[in-house]
C-alpha cells in the first residue's frame, strides 16, 4: 500500500471513531451532533487536502523518475501555484534540460566519431569487456576480409578459414599487450604499424587496436635514402674510375721502355687492373639504373608473347641443368598497355632468380636433378577483370626469410648477390600499378605472383 493510501486510511479511521462517539449525543443533544458531523466532515476534507499537498512533491518526483526511465529528456513538468513546489519543479526541469543537452552533445560526438571511423584509412578494432570485437570500421573489415563480426574474439577469428591469409597478422595483433606497438609485413610486401591501447568505459578498461598501412611511407623513405646513397657512391666511384682509367692508359705508354720479360708482366698487370676498373664501373652502373629509371612509356604489347621469348631464351640452359621450364597455363589475353623494355627486364629478373634458386637447391642436395621445375602461369579472370601472372619454382629458399626483408634494398639470399634485382622489379611493377607478392606455400613451392588489371 502506498504512503498516500495509508495516510488517507488513517484519516478515515480517526474521523470514523469520532463520528461513532458523536452519535452517543444524538438523543440528548441532536443539534450538537449536527455541528460535530459538520466539523468532522470539514476536518476530513482538510486532512485529505493537506495529504495531497504534502505528497505532491512525491508525485512530481515520480513523474521525473518516469521521464528518466523512459529517457524522455525533452519533456518538462508543468509549473504549480505553490511556490515551494514550483521551486522543486524548476529544479527538475533544469536537470532534464541539462540531461537533454548532454545527450544531444554526446549523440553529435558519437555521430562524428562514427563518420570519422568510417572515413579514416586507419583500421580500428574495439573490444568489449570480455575481449569480443564490438566495433570494426570499414578499413579493418577490408583489411581482414571480415564482414560479420558476430561478437567474435581474435582467437575465434584465427580459426576462421575464410581469412587464412590474414592469420599471421591476427596472431601478431593477439600477442600485442596494451601500450605496445609493432610493425608487421605480409607476403605482398605491405607493412603495417599495429598498436594496442586502452580506454575507460563506465569505470572499466577496454582494449582497442589501431592498424596503419605504412607501405608507401616506408617505400618512399627507403627510396629517397638509397637514391641519395647510390648517387653519392656513383659520383665518387665514377670519378675514381675515370681518373684511374686515364692513369692506366698513361702507364701503358711506358711498357715499351721495359725489358721484354718485364714488359709482358707489366702489361698483364695493367690489363687486369683495367678490367677490374671496368667491372667496378659496370657494378655501380647497375645500381644507378634503378635510380635513373625513366617513367614507363605505355604502349600495347602482347604479354604472353613476351613470356614465350623468355622461355625460349632460358630453355636450353634449364635443359642442361636438369630443370623443367615451361608453361603451366596460358590464357589468351588482349594487348596490355605497358613499357616493354622495363617489363621484359623485370620478368627476366624474376625468371632468372627462380632458375638460380632451383639450381642452388639441386647443387646443395635439397632437390634431385631432373625433379626441379620453373612454371609460368598466365590466367585471366573475366569476372574480377584481373590477370594473374605467376612464376613458380620447386626451390624452397625463402621459407625462413621474413616477408618484410624480401623487397628491402640491398638484401639478398644469393651468395655474391647485390640485392638490387627485386628492388628493380618492385620499382617497375609499382610504376605500372601492378600489385605483387613473393611467398612460399606449405608444399615448399615459391611463387612470384603479379596481379594486372584487365
Amino acid at each position: 500500500m502506498s504512503l498516500k493510501r495509508r495516510l488517507l486510511a488513517y484519516l478515515f479511521f480517526i474521523h470514523g471513531i469520532f463520528l461513532v462517539l458523536a452519535f452517543s449525543f444524538y438523543l440528548s443533544q441532536p443539534l450538537l451532533i449536527i455541528v460535530l458531523e459538520l466539523g468532522l466532515a470539514c476536518s476530513l476534507a482538510l486532512g485529505i487536502y493537506l495529504v495531497n499537498k504534502v505528497l505532491q512533491p512525491l508525485d512530481f518526483a515520480q513523474q521525473f523518475h518516469d521521464l528518466l526511465q523512459d529517457e524522455n529528456y525533452a519533456s518538462r513538468l508543468k509549473p504549480d501555484s505553490n511556490q515551494e513546489i514550483n521551486e522543486l519543479i524548476v529544479l527538475f526541469n533544469r536537470m532534464l534540460e541539462a540531461l537533454y543537452k548532454e545527450r544531444l552533445e554526446l549523440g553529435e560526438q558519437r555521430g562524428f566519431l562514427d563518420r570519422l571511423l568510417e572515413a579514416t584509412p586507419t583500421a580500428v578494432i574495439v573490444f568489449d569487456f570480455d575481449g569480443k570485437i564490438s566495433l570494426m570500421n570499414a578499413s579493418a573489415q577490408g583489411l581482414l576480409g571480415v564482414t560479420e563480426m558476430s561478437r567474435l574474439s581474435l582467437p575465434e577469428l584465427l580459426q576462421d578459414h575464410a581469412i587464412a591469409a590474414k592469420r599471421e597478422l591476427l596472431g601478431s595483433l593477439h600477442d600485442l599487450l596494451p601500450g605496445e606497438s609493432t610493425v608487421y609485413s605480409d607476403t605482398e610486401g605491405r607493412r603495417y604499424r599495429c598498436q594496442r591501447n586502452q580506454f575507460t568505459d563506465r569505470g572499466f578498461k577496454r582494449d582497442f587496436l589501431l592498424i596503419d598501412e605504412i607501405t608507401a611511407e616506408l617505400a618512399s623513405s627507403e627510396k629517397t635514402t638509397y637514391e641519395k646513397l647510390i648517387r653519392v657512391l656513383a659520383h665518387e666511384v665514377n670519378n675514381t674510375v675515370a681518373a684511374t682509367g686515364s692513369v692506366l692508359e698513361s702507364l701503358l705508354f711506358y711498357s715499351g721502355q721495359l725489358r721484354t720479360e718485364d714488359s709482358q708482366d707489366f702489361s698483364t698487370a695493367i690489363a687486369a687492373v683495367r678490367k677490374r676498373n671496368g667491372n667496378l664501373g659496370e657494378f655501380i652502373e647497375r645500381f644507378t639504373r634503378v635510380v635513373k629509371m625513366p617513367e614507363p612509356e605505355l604502349k600495347p604489347h602482347d604479354l604472353a608473347a613476351m613470356l614465350d621469348g623468355i622461355i625460349y631464351l632460358y630453355r636450353q640452359q634449364c635443359s642442361e641443368l636438369g630443370i623443367s621450364f615451361n608453361w603451366l597455363q596460358r590464357d589468351e589475353l588482349p594487348l596490355l598497355l605497358l613499357d616493354a623494355p622495363l617489363m621484359e627486364q623485370a620478368l627476366l629478373n624474376i625468371v632468372k632468380n627462380a632458375i638460380e634458386a632451383v639450381e642452388a637447391a639441386i647443387r646443395s642436395g635439397q632437390q634431385e636433378r631432373g625433379r626441379g621445375y620453373v612454371h609460368i602461369s598466365l590466367t585471366r579472370n573475366t569476372h574480377e577483370q584481373q590477370i594473374h601472372l605467376s612464376v613458380s619454382d620447386s626451390a624452397n629458399l625463402l621459407s625462413d626469410v621474413p616477408h618484410g626483408q624480401l623487397f628491402t634494398p640491398f638484401f639478398t639470399t644469393k651468395k655474391g648477390g647485390q640485392g638490387i634485382g627485386l628492388m628493380f622489379v618492385r620499382e617497375v611493377l609499382n610504376r605500372h600499378g601492378y600489385s605483387h607478392k613473393l611467398m612460399t606455400n606449405s608444399q615448399g613451392e615459391t611463387s612470384f605472383d603479379i596481379l594486372i588489371p584487365g
